[in-house]
């Protein structure tokens, strides 16, 4: 088992900076996840730690190993990629095997690793059957397998379950969870999706344009979220943002838009009121918008007047499309709300939760 450290890491392709600067340390056992959008570096960040893409500033280390030089084969990492690359004229058997052969292991030892990683992933009825009489979910358990057959220290995901549908993504997060318990290795996985980061990571590191925004647990980066960026990103349906001002009011601290004043909590006050007067982004997101009707115990309300836009009716939650006079924003109603479109409602807002960022560096305001 190992840690595994960046320093300093960059990587440019030309003038493109796909990484910049990246440090972080992983440490044994854990389950990081990189996330963030199409060319935030994340995968690019994967594919140097595995060594398939050259370093162009910086160091990796695998435990007490830097692997700057070392050949990918020699790095002691197993990589499941988003194609799952399936030898189609060999059985399932074959093509977990296929590398312990490459390095000469001996035929007991690949028959026991084999088996040992089909009755942790539930595929032993699988091992005489090719590629093409596999399900997208089997396929992608049987890409998994041939990583875990050669038992290695570190074990990087890129985006394996972005070819499966829905339902299956939902399990095959789940087994994947359940599989880096059981093996207690670190893992390291790539991902555009933020529910998938949510639901499998100890760690999350947020990257945008090769930068790393924040990394912490994923109740941290919800509840605390170091810009807007990261604010924005995690949760869904995404924060809304609200352009507004921090004033005072009668000696009170109020968040100012265009179209309604909403007093800052008590316990927030002395935080931002070094920033009265600013612009402000101010933050809340979509699960602190309630109705009236059914506001939950123990927030801190404020009230505004909203139109129903639209109602999407999810069964556990009614996700409200709301506006102002200047503002459109979602709300999270619960299910037995009686809204309907065209409505002009009171809004109950959880100002406990609100966030509040600077407009010129994004940065959250503390």
């Amino acid at each position: 088992m190992a840690n595994v450290t960046y320093e300093h890491v960059t990587k440019r392709f030309g003038d493109v900076v796909a990484v910049d600067d990246l440090s972080i340390e992983v440490p044994d056992k854990e389950f990081l996840v990189f996330v963030g959008p199409s060319g935030s570096g994340k995968s690019t960040a994967l594919r140097m730690l595995a060594g398939l893409d050259e370093i162009t500033e910086g160091r990796i280390l695998i435990g007490d190993r830097v692997v700057n030089d070392i050949p990918p084969k020699d790095r002691d990492i197993a990589m499941v990629f988003q194609s799952y690359a399936l030898y189609p004229h060999m059985s399932v058997y074959d093509n977990m095997a296929f590398g312990l052969r490459l390095r000469k292991t001996p035929r007991e030892e690949i028959d026991r690793r084999v088996k040992v990683a089909a009755d942790i992933l539930g595929i032993e009825e699988l091992l005489r059957r090719r590629p093409r009489q596999l399900s997208g979910g089997q396929r992608q358990r049987v890409a998994v397998g041939r990583a875990i057959v050669r038992e290695p220290n570190v074990f990087l995901m890129d985006e394996p379950l972005s070819n499966l549908d829905a339902k299956l993504r939902v399990q095959a997060r789940a087994e994947i969870a359940k599989l880096h318990q059981r093996l207690e290795t670190t893992f390291i996985y790539v991902t555009h999706d933020q529910v998938e980061a949510m639901t499998m990571g100890t760690r999350i590191a947020v990257l945008n344009y090769g930068i790393l925004q924040q990394v912490d647990s994923p109740q941290v980066l919800y509840d605390h979220p170091a810009n807007q960026f990261v604010a924005g990103f995690i949760g869904s349906p995404a924060m809304n943002f609200l352009d507004a001002r921090l004033v005072q009011d009668d000696g009170r601290l109020v968040v100012e838009t265009q179209d309604f004043r909403v007093p800052v909590p008590p316990g927030k006050v002395e935080a931002y009121r070094p920033h009265v007067g600013k612009a402000v982004t101010f933050g809340l997101r979509p699960e602190d918008a309630h109705d009236p009707e059914f506001v939950p115990p123990d927030i801190t309300p404020a009230e505004v007047r909203a139109r129903i836009e639209v109602t999407e009716r999810m069964g556990h939650e009614v996700v409200v499309h709301l506006s102002t006079d200047h503002y459109t924003f979602l709300g999270r109603f619960d299910p037995r709300t009686g809204v309907h479109v065209g409505d002009v409602v009171p809004v109950i807002l959880n100002m406990e939760r609100m966030q509040i960022f600077d407009q010129e560096t994004q940065e959250t305001l503390r």
